[in-house]
């Protein structure tokens, strides 16, 4: 388990020296490993994870994460000191380094709209700090996530001055939203496809009478379209069939060709 970001650049350093192939994960939301795991180094940040108020405006505050912190425990750090801005990220389920990687979002709120920068190791062992406009942030995607580059820390620029009853408002509305909408009372990778533009993705698969589908133990959510639920013991190539079930589909009533923002990794 990493503690510290000297830690990390070490041993990037390390498996560049060895030609060893090295996966950084947090928490492992919105990642399928296949069934034959992984090969070379897989470092574990949830121990990296202090979040720290750094300095304080009129109205801002800056706050300083560890790429390790959950998104959630942000949000919550952010209520308490009366903080607003990231109550979108309340219900998801990831750290705060694949948040920026990804660029991750809900109910009109994204990592880029708080974000002021992040410190990134690149492909060549490089530590090096880069600005919000330096990421090129997209729908659910970044320079990092294109370049495979590692998040280290960020830091996020919060407002000041909101009441207390307004911000535990605010994210008890997202909270019971997502309760009736997503199925929680089941495993599953998270939103498994990116929003096709002009369409809602999940409307597209329940119009294609995919609801309850699957391939094994994997199926197509019977209360949001969206995700696919581990039933009982799902394997990856369980959920990769259904992914490609899935896809296929849609293509082939609607001519979508939809985008996975679920990543798929590890050996065939």
């Amino acid at each position: 388990m990493i503690e510290n970001q000297q830690q990390i650049l070490d041993i990037k350093l390390y498996t560049i020296q060895n030609n060893i192939p090295l996966l950084i994960l947090g928490s492992g939301s919105n990642v399928i490993i296949k069934d034959n795991g992984i090969r070379g180094i897989v470092l574990n940040v949830l121990l990296y994870n202090k979040i720290t108020i750094v300095n304080d405006y009129n109205d801002n505050s800056v706050v300083s994460v560890e790429c390790g912190a959950m998104i959630i425990d942000v949000s919550v750090f952010a209520a308490k000191k009366c903080l607003s801005g990231i109550e979108f990220a309340c219900g998801i389920p990831g750290s705060m380094g694949g948040a920026v990687v990804m660029n991750a979002g809900a109910y009109g709120g994204e990592i880029k709209d708080i974000l002021v920068d992040c410190q990134i190791i690149t492909n060549d062992g490089q530590l090096k700090t880069f600005s919000n406009k330096d990421l090129e942030f997209k729908y659910r995607s970044s320079l990092i996530q294109d370049k495979g580059f590692i998040v280290t820390n960020c830091t996020l620029l919060l407002t000041k001055g909101v009441k207390q009853q307004d911000i535990d408002s605010k994210i008890k509305d997202f909270t019971s939203k997502r309760e009736s909408m997503q199925p929680l009372e089941y495993p599953s990778c998270g939103s498994v496809f990116k929003r096709p533009k002009g369409y809602f993705t999940g409307q597209l698969i329940q119009d294609c009478g995919l609801k309850g589908k699957g391939v094994g133990e994997a199926q197509v959510s019977t209360k949001h379209s969206g995700f696919i639920i581990n039933k009982s013991n799902a394997t990856a190539t369980d959920y990769i069939k259904t992914i490609e079930m899935v896809e296929n589909t849609v293509f082939q009533q609607f001519g979508v060709q939809l985008e996975r923002e679920v990543k798929i990794i590890g050996q065939d």
